[in-house]
């Protein structure tokens, strides 16, 4: 059966190969326009996500006050303050929300590093060697990050945006190339 899904998608991709190339290469011009001006990427998104913790704050302590009969009244109520709250403060600050935003993915990135280095050395199974080697770039991306502080807050996110666009595109432009017709 997954054969079959696998095999459907690719007619998919093939039937609308050119959309595959074409999206990949805007993904990745966007890509390389984030990296470019990552400080400026790093601020928008930081304002786009309090936006959308504003709004979902708001919206949430509507629910929660048309809705006072229920039992999670309180909880509506007190999570969507909340959400308002922290969203009014990124918007307030961008790049204080940045910089701290940027701090919680260094320690991300330095736990989770730890966590694959420990699996990897601790248990024995085949290619290990390639979540240690996961494991140690999560913990030079994390160190990096932490050193450079505060400073780092202000272009990491936008980086990490670039990247991910970068890496999409060049995805969606493969699946473009590669999906060409079989020779009969």
């Amino acid at each position: 059966m997954a054969a079959t899904l696998i095999s459907a998608g690719m007619d998919e991709v093939r039937q609308h190969r050119a959309w595959f190339f074409v999206w990949g290469i805007v993904l990745i011009v966007l890509g390389f326009i984030a990296v470019a001006s990552s400080v400026l990427t790093t601020l928008i998104s930081v304002l786009l996500l309090g936006w959308i913790l504003i709004f979902s704050g708001v919206f949430d302590v509507i629910h929660g006050l048309t809705r006072h009969r229920w039992h999670g009244f309180f909880l509506n109520l007190l999570a969507g303050l909340l959400y308002a709250v922290v969203g009014f403060l990124m918007v307030s600050n961008p790049a204080l929300a940045a910089a701290t935003l940027t701090l919680l993915i260094a320690m991300l990135l330095l736990v989770a590093g730890t966590f694959r280095l420990v699996i990897g050395f601790s248990l024995p199974f085949e290619h290990r060697g390639w979540l240690i080697l996961n494991g140690v770039i999560a913990i030079l991306l994390g160190l990096s990050i932490w050193r450079s502080w505060p400073i780092s807050g202000l272009w990491v996110i936008g980086l990490f945006i670039g990247i991910d666009l970068i890496v999409a595109g060049w995805t969606e432009l493969m699946l473009g190339v590669m999906a060409r017709p079989l020779p009969v």
